[in-house]
Protein backbone atom coordinates (compact mmCIF):
# COMPACT_ATOMS: atom_id res chain seq x y z
CA UNK A 1 0.00 0.00 0.00
CA UNK A 2 1.08 3.30 -1.01
CA UNK A 3 0.00 6.33 0.90
CA UNK A 4 0.96 10.00 0.32
CA UNK A 5 -0.39 13.69 1.28
CA UNK A 6 -0.51 16.16 -1.28
CA UNK A 7 1.05 18.77 1.18
CA UNK A 8 3.74 16.82 1.64
CA UNK A 9 4.09 15.85 -2.09
CA UNK A 10 3.71 19.84 -2.64
CA UNK A 11 7.02 20.49 -0.34
CA UNK A 12 9.57 17.85 -2.13
CA UNK A 13 10.33 17.40 -5.80
CA UNK A 14 7.06 15.81 -6.52
CA UNK A 15 5.87 19.39 -7.47
CA UNK A 16 6.55 20.46 -10.94
CA UNK A 17 6.12 24.64 -11.93
CA UNK A 18 6.17 25.60 -15.25
CA UNK A 19 4.51 28.82 -17.24
CA UNK A 20 0.68 28.66 -16.58
CA UNK A 21 0.72 25.85 -14.46
CA UNK A 22 2.32 23.51 -12.00
CA UNK A 23 1.84 19.66 -11.14
CA UNK A 24 1.82 17.49 -7.78
CA UNK A 25 2.79 14.45 -9.31
CA UNK A 26 1.11 11.44 -6.52
CA UNK A 27 1.63 8.55 -7.95
CA UNK A 28 3.58 7.93 -11.24
CA UNK A 29 5.52 5.04 -13.36
CA UNK A 30 7.85 4.07 -10.48
CA UNK A 31 4.57 2.89 -8.25
CA UNK A 32 3.56 0.01 -11.22
CA UNK A 33 -0.07 1.29 -11.34
CA UNK A 34 -0.39 1.46 -14.96
CA UNK A 35 -1.20 5.24 -14.46
CA UNK A 36 0.15 8.60 -12.63
CA UNK A 37 -2.23 10.96 -10.85
CA UNK A 38 -1.42 14.46 -10.79
CA UNK A 39 -3.06 17.24 -8.89
CA UNK A 40 -2.41 20.20 -11.36
CA UNK A 41 -2.84 23.91 -10.85
CA UNK A 42 -3.71 26.38 -13.68
CA UNK A 43 -3.19 29.89 -13.11
CA UNK A 44 -5.04 32.54 -13.82
CA UNK A 45 -5.32 33.66 -17.06
CA UNK A 46 -3.35 30.93 -18.87
CA UNK A 47 -4.37 29.98 -22.05
CA UNK A 48 -1.82 26.57 -22.63
CA UNK A 49 -1.77 24.92 -26.03
CA UNK A 50 -1.67 21.22 -25.45
CA UNK A 51 -1.37 18.04 -27.84
CA UNK A 52 -0.38 14.56 -25.59
CA UNK A 53 0.46 13.04 -28.71
CA UNK A 54 1.72 10.10 -26.75
CA UNK A 55 -0.76 9.74 -23.82
CA UNK A 56 -4.10 9.71 -23.04
CA UNK A 57 -5.57 12.18 -20.17
CA UNK A 58 -8.43 12.19 -17.77
CA UNK A 59 -8.94 15.47 -16.58
CA UNK A 60 -11.38 16.45 -13.73
CA UNK A 61 -12.12 20.31 -12.31
CA UNK A 62 -12.24 20.42 -8.56
CA UNK A 63 -12.26 24.18 -8.33
CA UNK A 64 -11.98 27.29 -10.39
CA UNK A 65 -13.31 28.47 -13.92
CA UNK A 66 -12.16 28.42 -17.52
CA UNK A 67 -13.06 26.72 -20.80
CA UNK A 68 -11.13 23.86 -23.12
CA UNK A 69 -11.44 24.57 -26.51
CA UNK A 70 -10.70 21.57 -29.33
CA UNK A 71 -9.28 22.67 -31.89
CA UNK A 72 -10.02 19.96 -34.82
CA UNK A 73 -13.63 21.11 -34.37
CA UNK A 74 -13.45 25.12 -32.49
CA UNK A 75 -15.65 23.87 -29.96
CA UNK A 76 -15.37 25.55 -26.55
CA UNK A 77 -16.37 23.60 -23.18
CA UNK A 78 -17.21 25.29 -20.14
CA UNK A 79 -14.39 23.98 -17.03
CA UNK A 80 -16.28 24.49 -13.79
CA UNK A 81 -15.98 22.43 -10.98
CA UNK A 82 -17.54 18.88 -11.16
CA UNK A 83 -16.57 19.20 -14.95
CA UNK A 84 -14.31 15.99 -16.73
CA UNK A 85 -12.96 15.77 -19.96
CA UNK A 86 -11.11 12.80 -21.40
CA UNK A 87 -8.40 13.72 -24.14
CA UNK A 88 -9.37 10.12 -25.74
CA UNK A 89 -8.39 10.74 -29.49
CA UNK A 90 -4.81 12.76 -28.19
CA UNK A 91 -6.89 15.78 -28.85
CA UNK A 92 -5.17 18.96 -29.59
CA UNK A 93 -6.72 21.86 -27.38
CA UNK A 94 -6.14 25.02 -25.42
CA UNK A 95 -6.92 25.21 -22.14
CA UNK A 96 -7.73 28.53 -20.53
CA UNK A 97 -8.22 29.52 -17.32
CA UNK A 98 -10.61 32.43 -16.29
CA UNK A 99 -9.87 32.27 -12.88
CA UNK A 100 -7.52 29.69 -10.92
CA UNK A 101 -8.31 25.98 -11.74
CA UNK A 102 -7.03 22.65 -9.49
CA UNK A 103 -7.29 19.85 -11.21
CA UNK A 104 -7.47 16.13 -10.48
CA UNK A 105 -5.47 14.48 -13.81
CA UNK A 106 -4.77 10.74 -14.76
CA UNK A 107 -2.08 10.09 -17.34
CA UNK A 108 -1.80 6.63 -19.37
CA UNK A 109 1.17 5.55 -19.67
CA UNK A 110 1.95 7.19 -16.37
CA UNK A 111 4.56 9.57 -16.54
CA UNK A 112 7.72 9.56 -14.73
CA UNK A 113 7.63 12.73 -12.58
CA UNK A 114 9.86 15.56 -14.48
CA UNK A 115 8.36 16.00 -17.46
CA UNK A 116 7.16 19.34 -18.85
CA UNK A 117 5.50 20.22 -21.99
CA UNK A 118 7.57 20.13 -25.26
CA UNK A 119 7.58 22.97 -27.76
CA UNK A 120 4.32 20.63 -29.32
CA UNK A 121 2.42 20.73 -26.05
CA UNK A 122 3.17 17.10 -25.00
CA UNK A 123 5.04 15.39 -22.90
CA UNK A 124 7.52 12.95 -24.56
CA UNK A 125 7.96 9.27 -24.47
CA UNK A 126 11.14 8.10 -22.40
CA UNK A 127 13.26 5.71 -24.33
CA UNK A 128 12.35 2.70 -22.50
CA UNK A 129 8.55 3.39 -23.30
CA UNK A 130 9.53 3.89 -27.01
CA UNK A 131 11.27 0.02 -26.82
CA UNK A 132 8.32 -1.39 -25.17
Amino acid sequence: MIVRRLKDAEKGDRKIVSEGWDSTRLALRNDNMGFSFHITTIYRDAELHLHYQNHLESVYCVSGYGSIEDLATGEVHTIEPGTIYLLDQHDKHILRAEEEMKMACVFNPPLHGKEVHNAEGAYELDAEEVKG
